[in-house]
């Protein structure tokens, strides 16, 4: 087999072994490396297949790059005479791109990288007395290759690997046409071994609670911190100011009233039930009663139903104006029950307009 043909198809098969991978966790140490395997040489050199190894050093680059300086030596027999010396060894620089997972006991990769060979030869020189001949010379190679690497504890991983060494001799010690090149094919298995203490993951500091200060604090609930309330210890359902304080509220209702035997809102109600639901709104805390009243003309009875008719206007105004129903009490109607004027002797047909309310009274 054509061994250059060799090397393309070990590139190809190689690329087929690629998977798409996580990253890995990253371990940057440096280490030394060292394999040893068979070297088959190129027939047309004229040696025999033999054993041979390499010592290197690298490290991570990447989680998944790796580069390594490496030293290898082989020393073949010549095919024509065992008896005549034959010896390479050179130096390399190889990148390695490692298809692994984060949880990955085992991957592969693809090695390329270029190194500096060098072989020193005796060849026959017969019939010259000088026989046999001394040559020597050094030239660039380029090394290619598959592998396959594995742990087999925190400091150590092992690895196989075959691939392809191009070596550009053009300058043979032979009779004959020169070779632009020899293609040597290299079996090997071997292992790595990590320098130095293992990586530890960094540890996150725990974290530190802020410092609180009376601005962050409110001891009794109130909305209002410790640092600005001047009254700690508030009661639920107090309204408070913003010194920390309960303060009055109180909800004037006075022209909230209504025409004679109507329970529908006038424009001057509306205005005032506007204001009253803000300030509904703006102190959450608040509850109040709603109240209906009429004057004193007209049946008990039907003086009664009028009055809750009343409050249910006024209750539905507020709880359609953003004012929670839970936050009211009633429609409570009182009737004529409540005047603020005895008006039945003081006025014609008993009518007085501020009989005819409803109140909002705060709980």
């Amino acid at each position: 087999m054509n061994k250059k043909l060799l090397c393309a198809a070990l590139l190809v098969g190689g690329l087929g072994l690629a998977q798409a991978a996580s990253a890995q966790e990253f371990d940057d140490r440096w280490y030394v490396s060292g394999s040893t395997g068979m070297n088959f040489q190129d027939n047309k050199r004229g040696t025999e297949t033999t054993p041979f190894f390499t010592l290197g050093f690298g490290k991570f680059l990447t989680p998944r790059v790796s580069l390594e300086a490496e030293l290898n030596h082989q020393n073949p027999a010549k095919d024509v005479n065992p008896n005549l010396w034959w010896s390479q060894y050179g130096v390399s620089l190889d990148a390695r791109y490692h298809f692994r997972n984060a949880d990955s006991k085992w991957w592969p990769y693809l090695r390329g990288g270029l190194g500096l060979q060098r072989h020193e030869e005796e060849f026959n020189a017969f019939p010259s007395p000088l026989s046999p001949g001394d040559h020597k010379d050094s030239n660039l190679a380029v090394n290619l290759g598959v592998g396959l690497q594995g742990e087999v504890g925190s400091r150590v991983n092992v690895r196989t690997e075959i691939g392809g060494r191009l070596d550009l001799d053009d300058q043979q010690a032979r009779l004959g046409p020169q070779e632009d090149y020899f293609a040597d094919i290299l079996a090997t298995v071997g292992m790595t071994i990590a320098l130095g203490p293992e990586p530890v993951a960094p540890v996150a500091p725990a974290p530190v609670a802020p410092q609180q200060t009376c601005a962050d604090l409110d001891d009794d609930g109130d909305g209002v911190n410790n640092c600005n309330d001047k009254c700690p210890g508030s009661q639920a359902g107090q309204t408070i100011g913003p010194d920390g304080c309960p303060v009055p509220v109180s909800i004037d209702l006075k022209g909230v009233n209504f025409d004679f035997d109507k329970a529908t809102l006038r424009a001057d109600a509306v205005a005032i039930l506007s204001e009253a639901a803000e300030i509904l709104k703006r102190y959450p805390d608040l509850r109040v009663e709603v109240a209906g009243h009429t004057d004193l003309c007209g049946k008990d009875a039907y003086n009664q139903s009028l009055s809750e008719r009343r409050a249910k206007a006024v209750y539905d105004y507020l709880t359609s104006n953003g004012v929670d129903a839970s936050r009211l009490n009633g429609p409570i109607g009182y009737g004529e029950s409540r005047p603020l004027e005895q008006t039945a002797q003081t006025l014609p047909g008993c009518k007085s307009e501020t009989n005819r309310r409803t109140e909002l009274n705060t709980l």
